[in-house]
Order: C-alpha cells, then structure tokens, then sequence
C-alpha cells in the first residue's frame, strides 16, 4: 500500500505543441464579408416607411439621434462582442469611423483576435469543435506572436492594448489592414480600446506572455473608454452582441464619469443583439441612461441596415462627410 504520508513526485508537464496558422482551416473568409456601399436611392424612403412600433421604431431612433450627436460634436461609442467582427462587419464599422459617425469602438479580447487574425491573413474563426479533443484548438504560432507582440510593444511604450494592436497591424503592414477596426482606429487616432478577461482568450494559453504588460494596457484602455464616457451627454451608445464583459465594463465608466461630476443622464443607449439578455439590458439599456432602446436582429442584418441608414440620413440632412 502506497504511504499516504508520501507525496508522489510531480512531473514537469510537457511543452505546449504551438502550430502554424497555415494548417488551420477557418470558418470565416474575407470574401465572406459585408460590403461597403454609398447612399443608396431610394434607402431612406424605404426606411422611413418602416412601422413605427418596436424594433424598427426603436432604430429609427438611434439613426437620427446619432446624426443629431455628431453634428454637435458629441461622442458615439460602440461596445462590441466578438461575434460582430467574426461574422465579416468591420468594413461597415471602418466606414463609419472614416465618416466621422463612431467617436470610440470598445471590445473584449476575442475581437482583438479576430481582427488580427484578419488583417494577418483574410481568414479568422478556427473550428472548435473539431481541434479542442486532440489540443490543439487555440494553439497558433502567429496569433501569439502578433496579439502578444502588441501586448509587449504596449507594456515597453506606455500604450493601451487597443492602440498597440493597431499600430503594430499599420507597421507590419499586414496585407489585410484595410479589413482591421484596429489598425483604421490608430490610422484615424479614434479611441479602440480592448478590455481583457483573463483567462478567455486563446492568447492567454502563450507560456511567453507577459501578464503584467497586459494587465497594464488594457487597464490603460479602461480608463481612455471612462474618459470618453464622461464625455458622453447628449450622445449615443449602443453595445453591440456582447451580453457580459462590455456590458460590466460600460457600466463602471460610466460610475466613474459620475463619480468626477461628468455625466448625467441625458444620452442614448441602444444594445443590439439576437437575444436580449440581462447584462446587456439592465448595465447598457436600463440603469445608465434617461433613455435607452433595444433591437431584437441578428447582427449581420442589423447592422447594414443602421449603416445605410446612417448614410442615408446624414445625406439627407447635409452632414454626410467623405471617408478619411
């Protein structure tokens, strides 16, 4: 019989097995992703004529409230989920940002992952199901080596993550940038914050991460999105299929703002998503705001829709800016 009193000796685990993302089949191609289109004719009539009950009420709201925020000069944040960039919409969201329309894009780390993973190689979104039995699911080389590069470049310049990755993307001139919110945020010097959970990404299982430069940068990050929060009466945010970690971060930027005296309670806030859940609802529609909307839609048709509808609307009224 074994001696309960003896501790077996522990064995040194055995070296992680990092893959090159070249042997990873992706779910998502760039070819796959919105497409960018002007003013179209006839769009504003159309969605004008939409009921004015409910959902297409509600984002009939947001359009012109939108509109109304930035011809003042005020800030219109959004807060996203990684889904929205997984699914093939950043170039929708790139043009707005070139428009002058969105003021701060704020994200979890797994956007962060996908945009890269984008602008590295037109591809993203590896099969879960199928490389987590042998262990393999999140073990690529150049994910690591990017998305922890710019953790690195963070922690040794004194940079939010978000500015990091996106400057890192510009400077490598990876050859599908034009496809990043980040690199487009660093190009046009919009606030691209990133607020990490650890433990959640599958850059956080790299043994050469530095933990200290990124808990160091997205906290940085967190403070640049309070900051814009403060900022934020009398403008538009809209949180964007994230149903915890945007939400919770929103909501104690928010906590900040009025802690400093900054903020009441005259803005806007929308939370788009395909189920309404309580996070999202309660932190972004509810609590924060003198008034708040939620949209019922799958992403990737909602959000062409605001798009257009933004276009449309700024056009209409005489404010709509050329891309930068």
């Amino acid at each position: 019989m074994p001696d309960p009193a003896k501790k077996p000796k522990a064995t040194a685990p055995r070296p992680l097995r990092i893959r090159p993302l070249a042997e990873r089949k992706n779910l998502v191609q760039k070819e796959d992703f919105a497409k960018v289109l002007p003013p179209v004719a006839g769009f504003l009539q159309w969605f004008e004529a939409l009921p004015e009950i409910y959902g297409s009420k509600a984002l009939k709201l947001v359009v012109s409230r939108i509109i109304d925020a930035r011809q003042q000069g005020r800030e219109v944040g959004v807060s996203l989920g990684a889904h929205v960039l997984k699914v093939g919409l950043s170039p929708l969201l790139i043009d707005l940002m070139r428009r002058g329309l969105i003021t701060h894009v704020a994200t979890n780390g797994a956007s962060a992952i996908h945009d890269w993973e984008t602008a590295y190689q037109g591809a993203t979104s590896e099969d879960v199901k199928e490389n987590l039995p042998d262990g393999s699911f999140g073990f690529w080389g150049e994910t690591f080596a990017g998305l922890n590069g710019a953790t690195k470049r963070a922690g040794e310049r004194g940079e939010g993550l978000g500015e990091a990755i996106g400057r890192t993307i510009l400077e490598g001139d990876l050859p599908y940038r034009h496809l990043s919110v980040f690199s487009e945020a660093a190009r046009l010097g919009i606030p691209a914050t990133v607020h990490v959970a650890f433990g959640c990404d599958i850059t956080h299982m790299d043994p050469d991460l530095d933990g200290a430069a990124l808990g160091a940068s997205t906290m940085k990050d967190f403070w640049t999105l309070a900051d814009t929060v403060g900022r934020l009466d009398h403008g538009v945010w809209c949180n964007v299929g994230s149903a915890v970690i945007m939400p919770e971060v929103f909501l104690k930027a928010v906590s900040i703002a009025r802690n400093r005296g900054q903020l009441g309670a005259d803005f806007l806030t929308c939370n788009f998503d395909m189920i309404q859940q309580y996070r999202a609802v309660t932190n972004v529609v509810q609590r924060p705001p003198k008034e708040g909307k939620s949209v019922i839609a799958m992403h990737e048709i909602v959000l062409p829709l605001l798009h257009q509808a933004l276009l449309c609307t700024a056009e209409a009224r005489g404010c709509l800016q050329e891309p930068r």
